[in-house]
């Protein structure tokens, strides 16, 4: 009840203002009364222009009649409204008890409301510390970050001057390339020169041939000429041609600059019949053994071991594609090559 009545307020007291109201309108007839009285006695006292003060006197009584009519229209108002504001105190009482009911029934989920406020309330302090642990993480990162950023910074200005010292060197390279491309080149040419020279000076002094041919940047002697059929061993015979290439060899290694890395490759080649026996499982075995007899018989007439290459090529590298005789004499066939190492 006592938190209805705080709700409702005090209670308004409307007699005062009521009886204010008709001690005026009494001070008022009281006034009027004393006027016409007041008149009454000057019209009885003085005789002398009753006229003019009989028409002032209307006047007066004419405004005084007026006043009382406003008086009255106010009183008429003052009793409607208070009317109206006793109907309106009326409302109130009702909807304060109405609202006093419903707080009775909300007193109970007020509680469990406040209860859970108070929850509420601490899982919030909890957050609100694990926020603030949270920003000081974040600003302990912020830091890292700039100090990261500012390697990153020193690398990337470490990489730029890299990367410039890198054009710069390839530009020396190309430039170096380009100059070695042009000495290779120009080895290359006077290698040529020297070679020709070779196969000339070989057809000079073992004389014009038929089956010592040049072939491409190859000089072929026929293996018949230098071998038995399936052995690796140098025909006696055959000892003054390959005396005649060394001396040869050596003439033409006293005009080669010591600058260009020269080398005499000798390369065995045999026919597409295939060979089996002891010394020799295939042709590979041949060809390898009868390029390393020329090899060796060369390094006895003195050319130096160095400026010499022995290859066995088997029957994969055929003159001639053919199965005819002519065609298996000429693949069985040791070759020259004069190359850089």
């Amino acid at each position: 009840m006592a938190l209805a009545k705080s709700r409702r307020g005090p209670a308004v007291n409307y007699w005062p203002g009521y009886v204010d109201m008709l001690s005026t309108l009494l001070l008022v007839v009281t006034f009027l009364m004393s006027l016409f009285m007041l008149s009454s006695y000057f019209i009885t006292t003085q005789t002398s222009g009753k006229d003019t003060m009989l028409s002032r006197l209307n006047r007066q009584l004419s405004q005084l009649t007026e006043l009382l009519a406003l008086e009255r229209s106010k009183k008429e108002s003052i009793e409607d409204s208070l009317s109206a504001l006793q109907a309106t105190l009326i409302d109130k009482d009702k909807e304060n008890a109405r609202l006093t009911g419903l707080l009775g029934d909300q007193s109970g989920k007020t509680e469990g409301a406040e209860a859970k406020t108070s929850q509420l309330g601490g899982q919030l302090d909890q957050q609100k510390q694990i926020t603030n642990e949270a920003l000081a993480k974040v600003e302990i990162l912020n830091q890292q970050l700039a100090a990261l950023r500012l390697q990153l910074a020193a690398l990337q200005e470490a990489l730029d001057a890299s990367e410039a010292k890198d054009r710069e060197s390839q530009v020396k390279i190309a430039d170096l390339g380009q100059r070695l491309n042009v000495a290779l080149a120009k080895k290359v040419q006077e290698l040529a020169r020297y070679r020709s020279d070779f196969f000339g000076k070989l057809r000079e002094v073992l004389g014009a041939r038929a089956d010592f041919q040049v072939v491409g940047d190859r000089f072929a002697f026929p293996s018949d000429v230098l071998f038995d059929s399936g052995s690796a061993d140098l025909k006696p015979e055959a000892t003054p041609q390959i005396d005649k290439l060394a001396d040869a060899l050596k003439e033409l290694a006293t005009q080669i600059p010591p600058d260009i890395a020269w080398v005499l490759r000798i390369d065995g080649h045999t026919d597409v019949k295939p060979i089996t026996n002891v010394n020799f499982p295939s042709n590979w075995e041949l060809s390898s053994a009868r390029a390393i007899s020329v090899v060796r018989y060369l390094i006895d007439q003195g050319i130096p071991a160095n400026r010499l290459v022995a290859a066995g090529f088997g029957e994969f590298q055929p003159l001639d594609p053919g199965d005819s005789d002519d065609a298996l004499r000429k693949n069985r066939r040791i070759e020259l090559k004069l190359t850089e190492r």
